[in-house]
């Protein structure tokens, strides 16, 4: 993913190569935050926030094989960190209005592209019942591809506990769209 010349470079201060490796890193960062968080500022600022973390923190990286691991790992707390914040403000319920437009846009049998906000809206619908964690496994498996071994590199999980809590995700997320269709 990133090349070990590059990541050495930033760590010798290079400011022109670490650009270069926040481009890199936001197209991995980005997807998860917004995943994760249903909104685009706040991904935003989340991804800002990592860039931040792996430039104080670069020295620490073991090899440029783990950086995108590690990468995830920052990404993930940061958005538990947000996602513990947003839970202390207000829980909010969707209507039946709100799932119409889930609806519509599942049953499709060819969708188009979706916005980013409807995208945001239906995650995070049909995963707002769910813990942070299945929450994470679920985005990082089923939407970002990733393996057990690298999920649970980033969220400390064993194989055993990313599996249930992918399960019950699955699970949860099926019984609401059945539920709501």
């Amino acid at each position: 993913m990133v090349d070990p010349e590059l990541i050495e470079e930033c760590r010798n201060g290079n400011l022109q190569s670490f650009r270069k490796l926040v481009g890199i890193s936001s197209a991995f960062a980005f997807p998860v935050a917004f995943r994760m968080l249903g909104e685009e500022e706040a991904a935003k600022d989340v991804v800002q926030e990592t860039m931040i973390t792996i430039w104080s923190k670069l020295k620490k990286i073991r090899s440029s094989a783990s950086y995108k691991t590690w990468l995830y790992r920052i990404v993930v707390n940061k958005c538990y960190d947000q996602m513990r914040k947003r839970k202390a403000l207000k829980e909010t319920r969707a209507d039946d209005k709100t799932w119409a437009l889930i609806s519509n846009h599942i049953s499709d049998e060819a969708p188009s592209h979706l916005e980013n906000r409807e995208t945001a809206m239906i995650i995070g619908l049909l995963t707002e019942k769910l813990s942070p964690k299945q929450k994470s496994v679920f985005i990082l498996s089923d939407l970002e591809d990733l393996k057990p071994e690298e999920i649970s590199e980033i969220t400390g999980m064993s194989r055993r506990n990313i599996k249930a809590n992918l399960h019950f995700a699955r699970k949860n997320i099926g019984e609401m769209i059945v539920k709501y269709i």
